[in-house]
């Protein structure tokens, strides 16, 4: 699953796209990548990440960058 997810996220595809090699059909893709969001998995596997990063002296936050992206509220909201 974690294979499959990384695939759309990288790639750009379609949850439909998901080639068959990854043994699941894009629903159960979907449905996996949907659940491990809900229970912030994702938020999760960042901290690790940098966690474990950090303890080895790996990240340099002299260099970081913040992204943001705009998006026009629906219905006129702020």
């Amino acid at each position: 699953m974690l294979a499959a997810i990384v695939f759309v996220a990288t790639t750009g595809c379609a949850w439909r796209q998901v080639p068959p090699v990854f043994g699941a059909s894009w629903r159960t893709v979907y449905r996996r990548f949907a659940e491990w969001s809900e229970a912030r998995v994702w938020a999760k596997l960042h901290r690790v990440v940098l966690d474990e990063f950090g303890s080895r002296g790996k990240l340099d936050w002299s260099r970081c960058a913040i992204d943001s992206v705009s998006v026009r509220a629906a219905k006129g909201g702020t």
